[in-house]
């Protein structure tokens, strides 16, 4: 007879020899020390020290799913990418959620940013759109990043996240007032990554056949509708179930109720940048929607889950400078800055060769290049030349540049972004303070005044620059929000 172990597949070592025994580590006799000779037993113990790979600096905790990008109307007017080229042309995408400030071990139920980068794998080459749920951001220049992330991550003296670094930093960049009212607003907590919006943030430029371009911006609107959760929801959710968003996501595509997002782009004509009442490639700034209306012209579905947590979500890397014809960056100093690092940060974190990854490699093409060898490299490349010009059959330049050229003017110099006609870091805090419900106002006010009071007891000029700003966008706002820092403070 046929025994079921039979039929099993053998287990082999990684050079492929079969195992005879692992159950038990090769010794000097019955209870005697280990022997070095019992290379499985320090295969084993050598791979499982090497499991983990950094983490992520931000956006380390996250989920991700393959899904389809499908053209819904017709957008070649505005940009010559192919995969927008025809309505109904389906595109393969991978998407990645995430949260910002946490570590790997965090829980998924946190008032913070959602990253939401999304991988087309387009038939020429890879486009990633590395997001958020936020249509703004914190600061608008890369080079306080760095500074900004310090802010959020833990104190190199406590070892905790501090309410004094986070409201000084913040107290001292008022452009951050906007985006931190849409924090500490409702929807600052999302209930799943699949009931909140995703946002391109920055501004992108497309640019037709015929040369001409376009600022663009875009937004990913869930068809599931907006749920979000309180503070006091969140606070028992991630207690109960830290992996709260990530089961959620898994669970819903295995049930094949398959998320999806109706996907539109403001659409602004290349002159109007100049003299447009906000700087259009602000970080910290909207296009008011009766300025630029959405255009719809896609829906997004997530319709299969990884195979492999590791392989595929922690191993994903996203960059926004892989872009392909059509479509290019901006002006907008946060994206400038983001095109070296992310890109750079995956050479650091993932390997020199992480682009061959699965998840990572073109799907619907094939990259070729002249990179070899470093970390991980698997010899694709067999025997073909590695520089070019070559005269042995090497893949050779277009001569037709990805995107438009934008012209510029002036002296070098680390310049502050241009000013436009209405801008200033509190209006759009303002407005959107003044757009919100009597119910979500107080909800706001309890959410910021809880966190506030937070700050050490001497550090009084910390709490009233913090407050100070909110006053700058709404004098409603910073008087109610003083009033309930102080009435918190007091009870100390």
């Amino acid at each position: 007879m046929t025994t079921q172990d039979e039929l099993r597949p053998t287990l082999t070592t990684e050079a492929g020899a079969p195992v005879a025994d692992n159950q038990n580590t090769e010794t000097a006799g019955v209870g005697g020390p280990a022997l070095i000779q019992d290379q499985q037993l320090f295969e084993k113990l050598a791979h499982f020290n090497r499991e983990r790979i950094p983490e992520r600096v931000v956006h380390a905790r996250g989920a991700g799913a393959y899904g389809t990008f499908t053209v819904t109307a017709d957008v070649t007017a505005y940009t010559r990418a192919a995969f927008l080229s025809e309505v109904g042309k389906q595109t393969e995408t991978f998407l990645r959620f995430s949260t910002v400030a946490g570590n790997l071990g965090a829980a998924d139920a946190v008032r913070d940013p959602r990253g939401f980068a999304l991988k087309f794998y387009t038939e020429e080459g890879n486009y990633d759109l590395v997001g958020n749920n936020t249509p703004v951001f914190f600061i608008k220049d890369a080079s306080k990043f760095p500074d900004f992330i310090h802010t959020q991550k833990r104190d190199p003296y406590t070892g905790s996240q501090e309410a004094d670094n986070v409201w000084d930093f913040w107290g001292l960049s008022p452009e951050a007032t906007h985006q931190v009212t849409w924090l500490f607003g409702d929807r600052g907590i999302p209930a799943s990554y699949r009931h909140m919006d995703g946002f391109g943030s920055h501004t992108y430029q497309w640019q037709n056949e015929a040369g001409e371009y376009f600022w663009v911006k875009y937004h990913f609107k869930t068809d599931q509708g907006i749920r979000n959760l309180t503070q006091g929801e969140a606070n028992k959710l991630a207690g109960e179930d830290p992996d709260s968003h990530q089961r959620d996501l898994r669970e819903s595509i295995e049930r094949g109720e398959f998320p999806s997002w109706t996907v539109s782009v403001q659409i602004m004509p290349a002159a109007d940048a100049a003299d447009y009442r906000f700087n259009p490639f602000d970080l910290t700034k909207v296009w008011p929607h009766a300025d630029y209306p959405l255009v719809e012209f896609g829906r997004l579905e997530l319709n299969r889950n990884p195979d492999n947590v590791f392989a595929e979500v922690e191993q994903s890397i996203f960059s926004p400078s892989h872009f392909v014809p059509g479509i290019g960056p901006s002006p907008d100093k946060m994206l400038q800055g983001r095109l070296f690092a992310y890109a750079d940060a995956h050479r650091y974190r993932v390997g020199i060769n992480a682009d061959h990854l699965p998840v990572n490699r073109p799907h619907a093409t094939e990259a070729l290049h002249n990179h070899r060898d470093g970390h991980l490299y698997d010899g694709r490349h067999g025997r073909r030349k590695n520089y070019e010009p070559n005269s042995f059959g090497g893949p050779v330049q277009t001569g037709r540049p990805l995107w438009a050229p934008t012209a510029v003017d002036g002296v070098t110099g680390t310049h502050e972004a241009p000013s436009h006609a209405e801008d200033n870091d509190f209006v759009q805090a303002g407005d959107l303070y003044r757009l919100m419900g009597e119910d979500e106002k107080q909800r706001l006010i309890g959410n910021l005044s809880g966190f506030i009071a937070k700050v050490s007891s001497d550090r009084e000029d910390i709490v009233e620059r913090a407050v100070d700003n909110f006053r700058k966008a709404d004098a409603d706002f910073g008087r109610r929000l003083e009033n309930a820092v102080r009435e918190l403070r007091k009870q100390r």
